[in-house]
């Protein structure tokens, strides 16, 4: 299970996320990176950064350490901002902290390489979880201590919000086009021959344990949170085996940044061409 810890200081806002997500202080005199369950977004969030975070983990990819972060709606009497006083009313009890990594740079594909072995693990990952949220517009990746770090999963698992129709998210394309790792030439069909083996149910099923029951409960179609976890490993057990052949890498869309050469071959200096949108091919196929 996740850690507990109960915040002791509110620090500030980081309003570059659009849940508007806390910097705390807890008791363990650690210091986390908060999404609330009163933002806007709803617990659904909160679970999708659950799942996701530790099966990344899971899988050998880089994330912060997450954990149950309580609160007291008391710590926002003595904030100014009106926005921060509701959010933390409104988010009394549990919570989801990331560990705040100081010192951590935004990831520019134009100062940092990226291996294609990398580049195809976090692409096929991403496509596993129907990621839509690293673009080069928005990259959701730091670097840390010289090393690339995944973050914010909210918007992954979109099919969770629709569970009628969840299970045709097995067989849903993945536009890596505009991913933040697409100059990179990612090698998705070894990242699968490595990864897709690994997520079995039984692996799931430890990612989807760490859900807080409160965040699962209620959910409509379902009997109980356990029913809700299951859900999760049914859709993506049945997704990874073939998620590679959904991926498709093309040409950015017009409205690319001009500030980025050499977006298809990873070569600064080499001019952005056009290209027919690609397959990943299969595992351990040679392109």
């Amino acid at each position: 299970m996740l850690p507990e810890v109960t915040a002791t200081r509110y620090v500030t806002p980081l309003r570059e996320g659009g849940s508007l997500p806390g910097l705390l202080e807890a008791d363990d005199l650690g210091t986390y990176v908060v999404k609330f369950t009163g933002a806007g977004q709803g617990r659904r969030t909160l679970v999708a950064e659950v799942v996701c975070g530790r099966l990344a983990r899971l899988l050998g990819l880089r994330v912060p350490d997450l954990a149950v972060v309580h609160v007291d709606p008391v710590l926002g009497l003595a904030e100014p901002d009106e926005e921060v006083q509701e959010l933390l009313k409104a988010s009394g009890g549990p919570n989801l902290g990331m560990d705040y990594l100081p010192g951590s740079l935004g990831f520019d594909p134009l100062a940092y390489e990226v291996t294609a072995r990398e580049a195809g693990r976090i692409v096929w990952f991403d496509a596993l979880t129907g990621n839509v949220d690293r673009s080069w517009r928005n990259p959701n990746l730091l670097v840390w201590h010289g090393d690339l770090w995944l973050i914010d999963h909210g918007a992954s698992l979109i099919w969770h919000h629709n569970w009628p129709k969840a299970a045709a998210a097995a067989n849903r394309r993945y536009d890596a086009s505009d991913h933040v790792l697409a100059p990179f030439a990612p090698d998705v069909a070894a990242a699968a021959a490595d990864l897709a083996p690994r997520v079995t149910p039984a692996l799931l099923d430890r990612c989807t344990a760490d859900i807080p029951d409160d965040w699962l409960a209620g959910e409509p179609g379902f009997d109980d949170p356990d029913d809700v976890r299951a859900a999760y490993t049914r859709v993506l057990a049945a997704r990874a085996p073939q998620v590679h052949e959904r991926v498709e890498l093309g040409a950015p869309t017009p409205d690319r940044p001009s500030q980025a050469p050499g977006w298809l071959t990873g070569r600064p200096g080499t001019a952005p061409e056009p290209a027919p949108a690609r397959h990943a091919g299969k595992p351990g196929e040679t392109r």
